[in-house]
């Protein structure tokens, strides 16, 4: 079996590839300004398959993290997509629990993502992952189809289980925020 090798986006000149996978495999048409939204503000988030000894990415997964409601720090599965012919050798899982992972360390809460309601593999790779049907969309799609939103509750890391939540890492990994000073009589930070 061909090992596959598995890298994070580094830039445009990955762009033509996840395009290419992306409309070839989705039923669901996006414009290059729609790449680059989620490219250019979270390439931490998406990775590429590439087959060793070769250059053409066969799988792909693109992603964001982002505050829901002010309330919650929710991970974003935007787009994945394999090739027919890699198919059934968990690429589409290994790109899947990459993403998750890296939102896992970034203090993500919850990832969601959609598909249609009638794409028997992909609701099965997402449910064999933890991930469970929140409710069901109807005429979703540009198509006309209803999709199913799953979500995945993502438990925090040991590793941050220790820190306050001040000192835990911002989804951009750069940004820490620090609380105000409390008031004598202020029995929490929340």
């Amino acid at each position: 079996m061909t090992e596959i090798l598995y890298r994070q986006y580094v830039g445009e000149s990955d762009l033509p590839h996840i395009m290419a996978l992306v409309q070839s495999e989705l039923s669901e048409p996006y414009v290059i300004y729609t790449y680059r939204y989620f490219l250019h503000q979270w390439p931490q988030l998406s990775f590429l398959a590439i087959p060793a000894g070769s250059s053409e990415p066969i799988g792909v997964i693109v992603c964001k993290q982002s505050m829901h409601k002010h309330a919650s720090n929710r991970g974003y599965i935007a787009m994945l997509s394999v090739s027919k012919s890699w198919r059934k050798r968990g690429v589409a899982s290994t790109l899947v629990r990459r993403s998750v992972e890296v939102m896992r360390r970034h203090g993500v809460d919850e990832v969601v993502l959609e598909t249609e309601y009638d794409n028997a593999p992909a609701l099965s790779l997402y449910e064999s992952l933890g991930f469970i049907r929140e409710k069901r969309l109807y005429r979703f799609y540009l198509n006309g189809k209803d999709a199913f939103r799953l979500v995945l509750a993502v438990p925090p890391s040991e590793l941050d289980q220790d820190l306050p939540h001040y000192m835990k890492l911002s989804p951009t990994n750069t940004i820490f925020s620090y609380p105000a000073a409390p008031d004598d009589d202020e029995v929490s930070y929340r």
